[in-house]
């Protein structure tokens, strides 16, 4: 009879957990690649605002002092170096580069959490959406520490609209390969509010509000991903550490050539320091 009890107490409880799950909105379908949206006739690599050209072109609200760093970061480049991008030398990227979709990208949505795949310069993103509230301490990270929420904007019964803020930060990071800059202090704060377009619905929206100190205001853009039609696409693996020629010794940076020797970036720069080699022939 114990047992008898005990079993229906737990029948009742499951379906009172199924009801209570029955009643709130269902989560959306956004299975499959999505790809960078690219606009025609935009010069350049990929850039933040997809709609502009990158660097200067974007026409980000950068202080005098960190305009300086962008133009003093392209001025490098354009000499051979790698400027205000430490990306190039294989590190991850973080916030909010990895969401360039330099590479396609992958949601998958559960209901504590929604990972963004990405596996290029940055491997995944995961988004908390089990309704925590901000950690006392958090181990600053590239990604930084993503809390979401979902919503259900036409009351349809299934959840449309995904509300994101990240914090702590580490870097060095940058907005774009020209070395657009994000602050020093890496006080960074990113508000997204994503979706899938109600007309179109093969592009996704990530509307990416940048919070920074290098910025006289927040920065809004509105990128947009697009869904590749095949229903099972090809996965690249790429990884910027396989051949990768750019070398960094102490605050200089080189060249590796195809032959596997040591090449400056630059005219008239001075070798790497070579006190712990034997240097006779």
């Amino acid at each position: 009879m114990r047992n008898s009890r005990a079993f229906i107490l737990a029948a009742a409880l499951i379906v009172t957990i199924g009801c209570a799950r029955a009643g709130e909105p269902q989560y959306p379908d956004w299975k499959g690649q999505w790809e960078r949206f690219v606009v025609r006739g935009i010069p350049g690599q990929p850039s933040h605002d997809q709609t502009k050209p990158w660097g200067l072109g974007q026409e980000a609200p950068l202080t005098p002092k960190y305009k300086q760093v962008l133009l003093d970061s392209m001025a490098d480049q354009a000499q051979g170096g790698i400027g205000n991008f430490p990306t190039a030398f294989g590190r991850a990227s973080g916030m909010p580069y990895m969401m360039m979709a330099f590479g396609p990208l992958e949601w998958v949505v559960t209901p504590d959490t929604t990972y963004v795949l990405i596996g290029w310069h940055d491997h995944f993103r995961r988004i908390f959406t089990d309704g925590r509230d901000w950690p006392a301490e958090i181990e600053p990270t590239y990604a930084g520490y993503s809390i979401g929420r979902w919503i259900d904007t036409e009351g349809s019964g299934v959840y449309d609209t995904l509300l994101v803020e990240t914090r702590a930060f580490k870097g060095p990071r940058a907005v774009d390969e020209t070395g657009l800059p994000l602050a020093d202090d890496n006080q960074s704060i990113f508000k997204e509010r994503m979706w899938r377009d109600r007309i179109n619905p093969r592009i996704l929206h990530d509307e990416m509000t940048i919070i920074d100190h290098a910025f006289t205001r927040p920065w809004t853009v509105d990128k947009r991903y697009v869904l590749n039609r095949n229903p099972q696409p090809m996965w690249e693996e790429f990884y910027t550490t396989d051949n990768n020629a750019q070398v960094k010794i102490g605050n200089e940076h080189y060249f590796l050539s195809a032959d596997g020797l040591l090449m400056p970036t630059r005219k008239d720069q001075a070798p790497p320091d070579l006190r712990y080699f034997n240097r006779t022939r």
